[in-house]
């Protein structure tokens, strides 16, 4: 080895002339020569220069030499170069042997990389148990990352009641003076998703609170849906996933910690707000500050025994009350559009008053209109289709008339709280060359009408309808 090149680039990596570095290491080896410490460091300046490609091919180098060692960190290196380099696979294979080496001091490393390149291929629930592992890392000095980021797979498995107690945990392991606002953001969707309105009211409040944190349009929509959802409970009782919650043990008021469900091991999470000063004198100040110290330390270690303890547990946890909580997401709700659309069926068609089941938004006029299309002779109401989002659904039915014959619509429903309200009915009648039915104009719709595909992304579109039945509309995409 060229040991005057190699002092040179690690000089000038010391000076971030990255490229002068990549200059000096390239030229300390001859060819065919292996050095680990060489490679490890051009793999690093690569790294700083963005050409990750290269720094990977680096690292790989250093991990022939086998009398170098660091095996551990050098294969978590290049799994990240290759996980920037856009190879999420060749990154998961290299990480996963990062994790397996013993004496790699930080695992928690190669554990987050795992868990982005895990993400990047789809696979959220092998994503979730890397992040469980980073989190439960004592040498991990942010363990709040890693629940932050468990907490989004448990939101994309549908286990709104984990990720709840994922993100409820990260807030514990993050201080007044770090910002909390984002984690609340998240833990306001999963209290929604868990239909747990109150709660996710206060959690949104609490991330918007200082005005330096924006919600993203999607948490803005749920918190707004949830503030609806407070304002319609008018007998305190509670809802039936409540019930499931209750009997899981949650917001019951029992001495039950969220991190040892069981009650296996006795150990409680630490109180971020606990400094143990005791005394304003200046001189047990500083004889205290050292006594904190070392308790923080002690603590900890504690806080991640008892961590390893709650995810064990929630890592296999499957709560019914997530998984029916979830549904207001996907479009689900109490009554459900079909019971409101057969019950607006079944009251026109006896002349009875229909407003308990159209939107509040409808003008008189407008509610004129949909009493005037539904039948006054029906005899049953078939449902034909049901689309349906967070915000708005679109069902398809048929009536069969008493005196003979059908007639299909197409009814527009918008979120009411955690129910349905009807927004819009149209006749479906069939044109004139045979082909598939065409939308009548002879309905008004509410200002604010959305659809979505049952393709799984949020999609909505505003559409408006001129008068000559033809239908514009613009799509857009969440983030």
């Amino acid at each position: 080895m060229n040991q005057q090149a190699f002092e040179a680039g690690k000089n000038a990596y010391k000076r971030g002339d990255f490229a002068g570095a990549v200059a000096q290491l390239s030229a300390a080896k001859a060819p065919g020569e292996v050095s680990g410490a060489v490679d490890h460091l051009l793999g690093n300046c690569l790294m700083k220069l963005g050409r990750y490609a290269e720094a990977a091919n680096s690292y790989g180098n250093a991990l022939g030499d086998a009398n170098y060692g660091h095996s551990g960190a050098l294969a978590c290196n290049r799994g990240r170069a290759l996980l920037a380099a856009n190879k999420p696979q060749e990154a998961i294979a290299s990480l996963s042997l990062a994790i397996k080496d013993e004496d790699y001091p930080t695992p928690y490393k190669a554990y987050t990389a795992l868990g982005n390149a895990y993400m990047r291929v789809g696979n959220v629930r092998d994503a979730g148990v890397a992040y469980r592992n980073a989190a439960i890392d004592e040498k991990n000095p942010d363990p709040s990352s890693a629940l932050k980021n468990l907490g989004g797979c448990f939101m994309q498995m549908g286990r709104a009641v984990d990720a709840v107690e994922a993100y409820r945990t990260a807030l514990d392991f993050t201080t007044p003076a770090e910002s909390q606002n984002e984690i609340y953001g998240d833990l306001g969707l999963a209290y929604v998703a868990a239909n747990r309105m109150t709660e996710a009211v206060d959690a949104f409040s609490r991330a918007t609170k200082d005005g330096s944190y924006k919600l993203k349009p999607e948490a803005q929509a749920a918190f707004e849906a949830a503030k609806k959802a407070v304002a319609a409970i008018t007998d305190g009782s509670p809802s039936e996933t409540d019930a499931f919650l209750a009997a899981a043990g949650y917001g019951t008021g029992a001495a039950i910690d969220p991190l040892d469900p069981t009650g296996q091991t006795g150990e409680f999470m630490p109180s971020p707000e606990d400094t143990g000063f005791f005394s304003v004198k200046e001189e047990d100040l500083v004889a205290q500050d050292k006594k904190a110290r070392k308790e923080r330390k002690v603590r900890r270690k504690k806080s991640h025994r008892g961590l390893k303890a709650f995810l064990t547990i929630l890592i296999i946890l499957i709560i019914a009350a997530g998984v029916a909580g979830f549904a207001y997401y996907k479009g689900y709700g109490w009554p459900t559009q079909q019971s409101v659309v057969e019950d607006l069926f079944t009251a026109g068609s006896s002349s009875k008053d229909v407003s308990s089941y159209l939107s509040s938004s409808l003008s008189s006029s407008e509610r004129s209109q949909i009493k005037s299309l539904l039948p006054t002779s029906t005899s049953k109401v078939t449902i034909d289709g049901l689309d349906k989002s967070m915000r708005t659904s679109t069902v398809t039915a048929t009536a069969t008339l008493s005196a003979g014959g059908t007639q299909s619509y197409k009814i527009t429903l918008v979120r009411d709280g955690i129910g349905w309200k009807v927004s819009a009915v149209t006749p479906l009648y069939a044109s004139s060359n045979g082909s598939d039915a065409s939308v009548s104009d002879s309905s008004t719709s509410s200002a604010d009408s959305s659809t979505s595909s049952n393709s799984g992304t949020d999609v909505s579109s505003s559409s408006s309808t001129s008068q000559s039945g033809s239908t514009t509309g613009t799509i857009s995409t969440g983030e």
